[in-house]
């Protein structure tokens, strides 16, 4: 070969057409494809995943996926999808908040100044029981005083709370339950005091009777009238503070008790549409009414559903508004992100951490505006300084050295996502007319439509979970069985409650006559009317001396309590309880015997034929905190049943393959039957041929995958004797 002819050979064509050459396979082709590599089995059962919110997730989606997606043609702005600015953080980032939850005034001030230092960029407060109830320490059920929150009394305990920080620099949040009208009263006497413009503060003062009547499934007034008291909050501060907000609407109720994506999302909107309707009719304009109203949605586990969750709610809620008549700067919704309890866990709390990480992420990614993430203890404790600081260290790495505020809908544009974040739309706004067909989601929560619907997904993840078919790290599945709670910090609530009444009853006697004389004018006024006006009353009295407890009680004396109405309360719960309540229970045994519940394998023959299932069974017992005992294989039923003997088990599993159980089964359970009275033998695998045969030579339990774990570890920890 000479060189010319080589170098013909190896000369490039001088243009090339990828389109032309490499032809993109289409969707068929791919499933083709696919299901020849299935070999037979299921397409559908293989590669298609059903979502809790009945949505199918695809193996793959395409440019055809989208072909038909209405949200395609948005550009990040007001009332979009995408973001609700076009320049999305990079000019107005997120707020990264934190919850304090200490209830000493002095406490929460040391805590709040650390934090404001340390990267933290707003405020909140959220009071104890017994303050959003209206009520002074020393007159509250002392279970209420310090639960949940800050204590707060009057202008002298917020005073307390606040010193040397500046309420106009951070925005500020303070949850008030079900009326803010008597602590807006407080915060505005706070102002005139420290001659603080309101006009200044922003963020949010907010109630959500709806919200707190699912939850606690009773008000001290009724609805309607609580929904009025928005109405003067409303009032008062569209002429007073324009920029913070009075009204909550809420999805941590349902979130926190199981609800999925889809329905979290049709109840906020129910509810808003509640508020929105309610407020028009006591004469509010819409746009007002809209802008009032501060959106909190809780952040989940599933990541993918997370993202698009917040991206959906963006567009339900410019359907929502412009569907009564508001403007487009009404439809931009302010998202508010909490991490949700459900899927927090008492035992190796430490993964929360991860959890609250990757909820964290899809948080900022769908596009929140601002956001709390719960520390990985606070579900069984009051968090301290470390725990606060890692959940508020979260948002903070994500910000500044993983750089989430440098894009703008970082998930625009994903075939997945976008198709997501329209299924997931299209499935709340149904459920959401549900709802309104029902009567709305005031008469909804009456009638338990809503806490039924709720409690159908419940069992459905409550059974995918039993059967470890949903995966809760380090609680049914990959547990640390050396694990043991971390110890609790309460709050001493009798100390509290004590303290706080001793300085209460020292302040109302230090009050000077004249000032009393005012106190009582004014409170004269409130209980006569509660209007507009109320709240500029209420502060002028706070000024000088009267307390929460007072200016509510006023405030009431004209509410009909044969309006209230009391209602099934959403329940809530976390989805790792049950699993936990078999930890627990082991651990009790412990205390009382001395040792664990101990579970013997007996690992029968060579270690290819006992390893598997002995591992499975391991890790099956190990979620209930048994303990394990995990020996060499055994060449016979006689030392096997030697082993067994010796062990002073009382659960004992038999591992191998379903050839070498038809061998030894009938022998050594009969004898493990005769010998130990109490033992509770278990099979390790599920033949199908020889499980009655199995159950009549004395098996007790068979143990696989897909069996229900909790209700098997039940029964067994349940008929352990000591």
């Amino acid at each position: 070969m000479n060189n010319e002819s080589s170098d013909k050979r190896l000369e490039l064509p001088k243009s090339i057409d990828l389109q032309k050459d490499f032809p993109p396979p289409t969707y068929d082709e791919w499933k083709a494809k696919v299901e020849m590599d299935l070999k037979g089995a299921s397409f559908e059962k293989k590669l298609i995943t059903k979502t809790i919110e009945g949505i199918e997730l695809q193996p793959i989606y395409t440019r055809e996926t989208l072909k038909n997606n209405s949200l395609l043609d948005q550009y990040p702005g007001s009332g979009s999808t995408r973001a609700s600015n076009s320049t999305g953080y990079f000019n107005s980032e997120w707020l990264i908040n934190q919850r304090i939850e200490l209830s000493d005034a002095d406490e929460f001030n040391n805590a709040l100044k650390d934090a404001l230092t340390k990267g933290q960029n707003s405020i909140y407060i959220s009071l104890d029981k017994a303050s959003k109830l209206g009520l002074d320490a020393d007159y509250a059920k002392t279970e209420d005083v310090g639960n949940g929150g800050l204590s707060i009394s009057g202008l002298s305990s917020l005073s307390r709370a606040l010193d040397g920080v500046d309420i106009t620099k951070y925005p500020i949040f303070i949850s008030t339950g079900f009326s803010s009208v008597p602590f807006l009263s407080i915060l505005s006497a706070y102002c005139k005091k420290n001659n603080i413009d309101l006009s200044k503060l922003s963020g949010s003062v907010e109630a959500d009777p709806i919200g707190y009547w699912a939850s606690e499934g009773e008000l001290p007034v009724p609805v309607n009238s609580a929904i009025s008291g928005i109405k003067t909050s409303l009032d008062w501060k569209i002429k007073n503070a324009p920029l913070l907000k009075t009204c909550n609407v809420s999805s941590l109720p349902y979130i926190n008790s199981g609800a999925n994506a889809v329905q979290e999302l049709a109840f906020m909107l129910a509810t808003a549409a509640e508020y929105v309707r309610k407020l028009v009719d006591l004469g509010a304009d819409i746009n007002d009414v809209a802008q009032n109203i501060k959106v909190t949605l809780g952040t989940g586990s599933s990541f993918f559903t997370e993202v698009a969750k917040f991206r959906a709610a963006k567009v339900l809620w410019k359907n929502l508004i412009s569907a009564f008549g508001g403007n487009e700067e009404s439809q931009s919704i302010n998202i508010f992100a909490i991490s949700s309890q459900f899927n927090k866990t008492k035992f190796d709390p430490f993964v929360n951490m991860l959890r609250t990480t990757t909820e964290t992420f899809s948080a900022i990614v769908g596009g929140i505006d601002s956001l709390q993430v719960s520390p990985f203890d606070s579900v069984f404790s009051t968090p301290d300084d470390f725990s606060r600081r890692i959940a508020r260290n979260t948002q903070i790495i994500l910000k500044e050295e993983s750089h989430f505020g440098n894009t703008i809908d970082s998930a625009g544009g994903s075939y997945y996502v976008e198709n997501l974040t329209e299924e997931l739309a299209k499935k709340a706004w149904v459920k959401f007319q549900q709802i309104e067909k029902n009567g709305g989601m005031i008469k909804s929560l009456k009638n338990n439509f809503i806490q039924n619907d709720i409690e159908e997904v419940y069992q459905l993840r409550a059974t995918k979970i039993a059967k470890r078919k949903s995966v809760i790290v380090g609680t049914n599945m990959y547990a640390n069985p050396t694990a043991e709670l971390l110890v609790e910090r309460k709050v001493n609530n009798e100390e509290l409650q004590k303290s706080r009444a001793e300085f209460l009853q020292k302040f109302r006697v230090s009050i000077s006559q004249d000032a009393n004389e005012k106190v009582l004018n004014a409170l004269e006024i409130l209980s006569k009317e509660c209007n507009k006006d109320s709240v500029d009353i209420a502060a002028n009295a706070i000024l000088q001396g009267a307390t929460l407890g007072e200016i509510t009680s006023a405030c009431r004396v004209n509410v009909n309590d044969i309006d209230r109405v009391k209602i099934a309360p959403i329940i809530k719960r976390r989805a790792a309880e049950p699993f936990e309540e078999l930890r627990i229970r082991a651990n009790q045994i412990a205390k009382e015997s001395g040792s664990k519940p101990s579970v013997f394998l007996a690992n029968m023959g060579s270690i290819k034929e006992y390893k598997g299932r002995a591992d499975f069974s391991r890790n099956f017992f190990e979620v209930s905190g048994l303990d394990v005992k995990y020996p060499n294989g055994f060449s016979s039923n006689n030392e096997a049943f030697r082993a067994v003997v010796d062990s002073n088990c009382k659960i004992v599993v038999i591992c191998s393959t379903d050839d070498k159980y038809k061998e030894f089964i009938p022998e050594l359970v009969g004898k493990l039957k005769t010998k130990l009275n109490d033992v509770t033998v278990v099979l390790a695998g599920y033949p199908k041929e020889q499980i009655e045969e199995y159950k009549n030579a004395g098996v007790d339990e068979f143990i696989y995958l897909g069996a229900d774990a909790h209700s098997i570890l039940k029964r067994i920890i349940s008929n352990y004797e000591l």
